[in-house]
Formats: C-alpha cells, structure tokens, sequence
C-alpha cells in the first residue's frame, strides 16, 4: 500500500484518460517490483432484433444479423450467451486470414482443435491470434474479414 500511496496522482488520471481516449478495457504498468493494472468495467449487452412487418422495399439486414435470428421458435437463438459462442476478448479489426491472400484460417464446417488459431484481432498495430477455446465443430462465422469489431463481440460459433 505505501508504493500506492507514493504514486502520482498525475500519472492515475493521465492512464485512466488513456483508457478511456484509445477504448482500451484495461492498462498494466510495471516499475520494479511495483505492478499497476488499471481496468475498466464494461457491460455487453446483447439485443435481439425482433421481426416487425416491412414494406416490400425494405432493406435487408446485413449477414451476420441474419445469421443470428432464427425463424423457427423452437430452434436456440444464435447469441453471446449460447454454449459454443467464441467472443472478442478486445476491440480491434479482424482478419479471417494471416495475409489478404491467404485462405482463412477456418470456414464453416471446419473441425478445429482447442487452441487452434480462428481468426487475428489487430488492436493497436499488434496482431492478437484468437484460439479456440474449446474442439468442436465451426458452424457459424459472424464476423467478416477487415470489419472493426468491439469487445464481448459474437465472433463464431464452436460446437
């Protein structure tokens, strides 16, 4: 506690601004011995789109919103809370692929083993390699290639 006591005050406000200017969940600083983690709570709602009559014209909702509404009642919803969800442990961009030329990394259908790279999150200029948390089989991408996604993000489906 007297290491926190004797930090600068200066120093706290100018993380926590940089938390909250970069969109950051959480920051650690290390001199010596001494470790700093300063986190910010962040709450993932999910919401589900619910069907309401269009005109003919409507426009439709994009691929991944679509995937993720089921029309048969008695099939589960495709969500953040389903047992096989693989969610965004940062914000950044993601890449389906190491290099725009290479094929991805995984497809629908896929058998993947657990900590089998599924997909790259660049946040700040550093590719962050997502890993299957668990083996199963690949049945929904809900992501597209190049797309910023947010943290707690729906990104695929392992069962």
């Amino acid at each position: 506690m007297t290491a926190l006591a004797d930090l600068d005050r200066k120093l706290l406000r100018q993380l926590a601004e940089l938390i909250n200017d970069t969109g950051l969940s959480e920051i650690e600083v290390q001199s010596g011995d001494f470790r700093l983690r300063l986190a910010k709570q962040i709450t993932v709602q999910a919401t589900v789109p619910v069907a309401t009559p269009v005109a003919p014209a409507a426009v439709h909702a994009p691929a991944a919103e679509a995937a993720a509404v089921t029309a048969d009642p008695a099939k589960p919803v495709i969500g953040p809370d389903h047992v096989g969800a693989v969610l965004s442990p940062m914000v950044g961009t993601v890449y389906l692929a190491s290099e725009p030329t290479s094929p991805p990394f995984v497809k629908v259908g896929d058998t993947v083993e657990q900590g089998q790279t599924l997909l790259i999150v660049e946040a700040m200029k550093v590719m962050n390699p997502i890993q299957a948390p668990r083996a199963g089989k690949v049945t929904h991408i809900m992501v597209t290639n190049g797309i910023p996604i947010e943290f707690g993000e729906l990104l695929m489906i392992i069962e």
